[in-house]
């Protein structure tokens, strides 16, 4: 794995640049255009996000370990896509879309076979965090669930409440009259 680490940190530059316009692709073109554009995390806290975490997880995967810090980057990630309006699969397809930027960065690199064997054992580790992003994927549309349940229910005992009041107004101002 010497070789295809030696390259992907030589290039991590450009490997993490072309990764990010792949994912801000999968948003609406206006969308992206700011989130390209603006680097400011108060006036684009997604775009900054996305791009902070996307290092983290890159500085994982190119060290071996997939441990407690790309857990929380694929958290803070699959948080914001979960709410947006994609498929299960376009949220967490951006991980394939490290593959993607690797082989376009690298084209040239690859043809070499030991770089190739080093590639192919590297891809399996970006299709085990894309599991994993899944994973986080459905445990934060799960809580989205629950907290819409209980939104839905709290609704329901409030409606409840204001019609025994107004009932209970009414009641009272019916035999004020008589």
């Amino acid at each position: 794995m010497l070789m295809i680490q030696d390259l992907l940190k030589k290039n991590k530059a450009a490997i993490l640049e072309r990764w990010f316009h792949l994912i801000l692709e999968t948003y609406p073109a206006n969308t992206a255009a700011m989130m390209r554009k603006d680097k400011n995390q108060f006036t684009n806290p997604v775009g900054t996000t996305l791009s902070r975490e996307i290092e983290v997880l890159f500085k994982n995967l190119c060290e071996g370990s997939q441990n407690e810090k790309c857990q929380s980057s694929l958290d803070s990630i699959l948080k914001i896509r979960s709410v947006q309006d994609f498929s299960p699969s376009k949220a967490v397809g951006f991980i394939f879309l490290l593959k993607r930027a690797i082989g376009e960065t690298l084209k040239n690199e690859m043809c070499k076979g030991a770089v190739m064997d080093e590639w192919l054992e590297f891809q399996s580790k970006i299709d085990d965090l894309a599991l994993q992003a899944f994973d986080i994927y459905m445990d934060c549309r799960e809580k989205i669930c629950e907290i819409r349940v209980n939104q839905a229910k709290t609704e329901k005992e409030m409606a409840f409440r204001m019609m025994e009041r107004m009932t209970t107004s009414k009641e009272k101002k019916q035999k004020g009259e008589d």
